[in-house]
């Protein structure tokens, strides 16, 4: 029986396969200040500043409640250990976490169990739940979309998930020869924060890229904010900075 084209063409997947190895690999680290994942953990108060603050702005939510984010549902896609989805739990959302890594996964269950807090965790990728009815009113992308295999894919697939009004926080790094020498050079090599090989600068993403893929998928771009780290303090904080780290917060305008 001779093969057709259509046979012979892949499956589009915004899984790439030596991505996900490397993280799990790395799976028993997650929860450690000072491991493999160090810079995550000094980052997460800067994300989790921006995130409350942005959530808060745009469904008139009060950042000084204890639980400001109660009601919202909330897809962490890259979920990892749990670094994000935790807190956004504490914070009062209902969350659900997906990553592609099943050791990932197992970790994140287990440190939620401990601590006592009902994520509903998920090993899968985001095109298939796409095809479900799931649909949430706030979809995280945290360092995740310079790891993907098919970024159009990838952007298509976290709208299809959100409802209209909803909004996504993404989190990347800029292609620029700054960002090549700080976040690859500097972060693997030099300060060694992460293994080499953990960023192919090639796969970074630019502002103007990740716009052009959200319009294409009915998002609308209300924030782009840097994220610089002062040497000297060794914290992360917004900047206008787009250079090397940045956060972009966009709204669902379309159905």
């Amino acid at each position: 029986m001779p093969v057709t084209r259509t046979a012979k063409r892949k499956a589009r997947t915004t899984i790439d396969a030596g991505e996900v190895a490397r993280f799990e690999a790395l799976a028993e680290a997650w929860w450690d200040p000072t491991g493999e994942f160090r810079p995550l953990h000094r980052l997460n108060p800067t994300r989790l500043a921006y995130i409350r603050d942005k959530l808060c702005t745009h469904f008139e939510l009060d950042p000084r409640s204890s639980r400001p984010l109660d009601g919202l549902r909330l897809l962490d896609i890259g979920c990892g250990g749990g670094l994000l989805s935790e807190p956004m739990r504490r914070l009062g959302a209902d969350v659900s976490g997906l990553d592609a890594g099943e050791r990932n996964i197992k970790i994140a269950k287990m440190h939620a169990a401990q601590c006592r807090l009902d994520i509903d965790y998920r090993c899968g990728t985001i095109e298939a739940l796409a095809k479900t009815k799931a649909r949430f009113d706030v979809v995280l992308n945290m360092e995740v979309v310079e790891h993907v295999a098919d970024l159009g894919l990838f952007i298509e697939a976290c709208a299809h998930v959100l409802r209209p009004g909803g909004a996504m926080l993404t989190a990347t790094l800029n292609r620029t020869p700054k960002s090549f020498v700080f976040a690859v050079v500097g972060a693997e090599y030099v300060l060694r924060w992460l293994p080499r090989g953990t960023h192919d600068w090639r796969k970074f993403v630019r502002p103007s890229e990740l716009a052009r893929e959200f319009r294409a998928n009915g998002l609308a771009i209300a924030d782009l904010s840097g994220v610089s780290y002062n040497p000297f303090t060794g914290a992360f904080a917004l900047s206008r900075d787009l250079d090397v780290n940045y956060m972009a917060f966009a709204v669902k305008t379309q159905a």
